[in-house]
């Protein structure tokens, strides 16, 4: 049997696919028009449209799909009436009620109507266990008393947006809350602490995390040596309080099977240029993309990296 890959954008296809590829494992590539899809070495590859949903299923259980692992990053697409197929009418009554509510809701339906059309549905960190790391410090430094206050209060508070289905992420200062996570997303929420002429994409700071790779040593010292301040300082809003962490954590009561939340370079980099502490994260709860290149910046840039149990 094979495993259905319902790929969106960003690194986790591609981790899927290497990963059944070391098991020997068949995946089927299932990709949205229009949606960008980076997953090196995938076999089968198929192409659909929310309005032809119920038509792919049928696919699938022709090649032999048992499984499907819903892995990147995905915005809601628009919706052509006038292009629904009979297979996907019923699909689509059941998901239009949800649309409107938050991702979790709509999630939650997803699944089940996967469930029922007889898949089991996978989780990418169970394709992929070891992009969860376990409880503890993941740098050299650790929490001091005011980070783990800070991680306490972050608990709370994405607790409390989690039961709303708001977002997965805060930012938490002193006690305070600088920022929460919505539906732009982390990196969006981190950048919103900067100043304005700081957050575009031209910022040395913000495209280092694209291009640690094989030079992580040189851009990473740059980054952290005498002519770049720790942490970003130039880049943060003088008007927020300094420090602080980053706390990301699933929504309470969250289908961890599908849009578990992640960190990666990208995380840790701005994480930097905002002047952040620390990263804590809810252990069995947050994927960690190149975990090894996340150590090593965080490292180098100071900042602590912590998996709170």
């Amino acid at each position: 049997m094979a495993l259905a890959l319902f790929a969106g954008q960003g690194e986790l296809p591609g981790l899927v696919v290497a990963a059944c590829r070391a098991r020997g494992e068949p995946v089927v590539l299932c990709e949205m028009e229009g949606v960008e899809v980076s997953a090196p070495g995938a076999g089968q590859r198929l192409s659909y449209r929310l309005e032809t949903l119920g038509t792919l299923i049928s696919e699938l259980h022709r090649r032999g799909v048992d499984r499907v692992v819903f892995a990147g990053a995905m915005t809601r697409p628009s919706l052509d009436m006038a292009r629904v197929d009979a297979a996907t009418a019923p699909i689509l009554a059941r998901l239009q009620p949800v649309f409107a509510r938050g991702d979790d809701a709509l999630l939650r339906e997803i699944v089940a109507i996967f469930e029922e059309a007889g898949f089991a549905v996978v989780g990418v960190h169970e394709v992929a266990p070891e992009l969860l790391p376990k409880v503890g410090v993941l740098t050299q430094a650790g929490p001091d008393a005011a980070l783990k206050a800070d991680a306490a209060r972050g608990a709370e508070v994405v607790a409390a947006m989690g039961a709303a289905d708001i977002g997965q992420a805060c930012v938490v200062a002193g006690g305070q809350v600088l920022a929460v996570e919505a539906i732009p997303g982390t990196a969006w929420m981190l950048r919103s602490l900067m100043v304005p002429e700081a957050r575009d994409e031209e910022n040395p700071v913000l495209w280092a995390a694209d291009a640690v790779g094989d030079m992580l040593g040189d851009v990473a010292d740059w980054l952290s040596g005498p002519e770049a301040p720790r942490s970003g300082a130039s880049s943060r809003d003088p008007a927020l309080p300094p420090g602080g962490i980053l706390y990301k954590a699933p929504k309470p009561g969250q289908e961890r099977r599908i849009d578990l939340p992640v960190i990666g370079p990208e995380t840790v980099t701005l994480g930097a240029a905002v002047g952040l502490d620390g990263i804590v994260t809810e252990a069995g709860g947050v994927m960690v993309i190149d975990r090894p290149r996340c150590v090593a910046l965080a490292d180098r840039l100071g900042l602590v990296l912590w998996v709170r149990g």
